[in-house]
């Protein structure tokens, strides 16, 4: 003889529904990327180690900017500065104003930094070579040395031996400005009384 199996039903609450409580919403994945607060800014050379540039020209490479070194009180080396072009040149000589391009550029495991490049002068050895090496770079993994000890006028490039020595650089989102605009924050002359710009023609700063 079989027993017989009670099943119990549970009554659902009147007006209650579940659904009312159901996620709406998809998990969503942080964006952990890190917003730059600033990038140094110095040439391939500088970098004393393999160099990528990002590939990307249109988008990651500023066209030519006008640039000043800015003497600051406490620091041992002047500071570079952008200005705009129409005050340095009223305000200035023509021969303190640098003129070149900024691009992004890295180190092994993601240290960025503005890389300086030459614009002007590309006859010059220093600046073809060093232009033959930001442009290599944004391809290989390049590093560039000066050769003035061989009493040589200009850079040696020289190519990581393995094309996958180190990982492809993981480019930020941020636009170029907004990286520029960053890394020159309280460095931009953009008025005529400024105080770098004061500093530099010699005129007494309103306190």
């Amino acid at each position: 003889m079989s027993e017989k199996t009670n099943v119990v039903s549970i009554a659902k609450p009147d007006g209650f529904d579940l659904n009312k409580f159901r996620s709406k919403r998809a998990a969503t994945v942080q964006n952990t990327e890190t917003l730059f607060t600033g990038l140094p800014v110095h040439s391939i050379s500088q970098a004393k180690d393999f160099v990528r540039l990002h590939p990307n020209e249109d988008a990651y490479w500023s066209p030519e900017l006008c640039f000043l070194n800015v003497p600051v009180k406490g620091q041992k080396r002047e500071t570079l500065h952008l200005i705009d072009e129409d005050l340095a040149m009223e305000y200035l000589p023509a021969g303190r104003i640098k003129r070149g391009r900024l691009a992004l550029a890295s180190k092994p495991h993601d240290v960025f930094f503005l890389c300086s490049v030459p614009s002007q002068n590309l006859d010059n050895d220093w600046n073809s070579t060093n232009a033959l090496a930001v442009d290599k770079a944004k391809t290989f993994w390049t590093s560039v040395s000066s050769r003035r000890e061989e009493g040589v006028d200009g850079y040696k490039i020289n190519f990581a031996r393995d094309a996958d020595c180190f990982a492809d650089p993981q480019w930020p989102k941020q636009s170029l400005a907004a990286i520029i605009n960053a890394s020159f924050k309280d460095r931009m002359i953009d008025r005529a009384d400024h105080p770098a710009l004061l500093r530099l023609i010699g005129a007494k700063q309103e306190l």
